[in-house]
């Protein structure tokens, strides 16, 4: 996957916002909160960024091509980036981002929940 098909992914979900910050990383937020974060690497490979379940964040930290994220982990937040970029990796980012952004968005409070039309019952 590449930054404009994460950016076409994940401004497909509803309520998301994007900006550009952070030193040019494309950052996804649903309700004001970051769920998904393309870009923030090192070197010029791709490299996505996300929030996890507890349980995935053990099994991806094991995986090649994925590591704890930097910035998230190391404060104790369960966040992995996937650092390897083949297409055979689309249809997991797609799962892993998709997770961020339900996990994020049941964060939020019921009320700004209904605001944007989401999780609903």
């Amino acid at each position: 996957m590449n930054y404009e098909e994460f950016n076409h992914f994940c401004g497909s979900l509803p309520a998301t916002t994007h900006v550009v910050q952070w030193g040019g990383a494309h950052v996804w937020k649903v309700g004001g909160k970051v769920f998904a974060i393309g870009g923030w690497v090192k070197d010029k490979q791709p490299a996505f960024t996300f929030k996890v379940s507890d349980l995935n964040f053990d099994f991806l930290s094991d995986l090649d091509g994925y590591i704890p994220a930097p910035y998230f982990a190391n404060r104790g937040m369960k966040w992995i980036q996937q650092t390897g970029t083949s297409s055979e990796l689309d249809e997991e980012l797609i799962y892993y981002l998709s997770e961020s952004y339900r996990i994020v968005s049941l964060g939020l409070t019921k009320r700004k929940q209904q605001e944007l039309g989401l999780n609903p019952r």
